[in-house]
């Protein structure tokens, strides 16, 4: 587990709900921070599964779209306004992409990505074909 991904992932979800949805309704500190911890958890699980699957680029517009959607989805519930949630949505989805392009750097870094080798599997098996000839034929009379 990469601790580092994980708080750097915190505090920019922390920064970005505070911003986001105090800035447009006083959403309670309690809500920000389990906006966070959503986010973070969520986020970090997508990040290993998909990141080396898909690819920075995918895997950043795969964390805009679900920054997005948690506070649509969350905020309606919680809050009342459905503009200010759309812009609280947009606000905190860029500040979350941002945060994620420097988290991607770090889960993808040569010294990570170096001990991973070291003790993973390969991704393809080393299968061979063997070929040869009967040592004795059958003679067909």
């Amino acid at each position: 587990m990469n601790t580092m991904a994980l708080i750097v992932k915190f505090v920019t979800c922390l920064v970005a709900y505070a911003v986001a949805l105090d800035l447009f309704f006083n959403a309670t500190w309690v809500d920000i921070v389990w906006f966070s911890v959503l986010m973070t958890i969520v986020s970090y699980l997508g990040d290993r599964m998909l990141l080396s699957r898909i690819g920075n680029k995918n895997a950043l517009i795969g964390d805009f779209i679900l920054s997005y959607m948690v506070v649509w989805i969350f905020g309606s519930v919680l809050l009342d306004n459905y503009m200010q949630i759309a812009w609280g949505s947009i606000i905190s989805a860029i500040i979350i992409t941002i945060g994620e392009f420097f988290v991607h750097r770090m889960l993808h870094s040569p010294r990570q990505e170096s001990s991973l080798k070291k003790n993973a599997v390969p991704d393809r098996l080393a299968y061979g074909m063997e070929m040869s000839e009967e040592q004795e034929p059958l003679k067909k009379k």
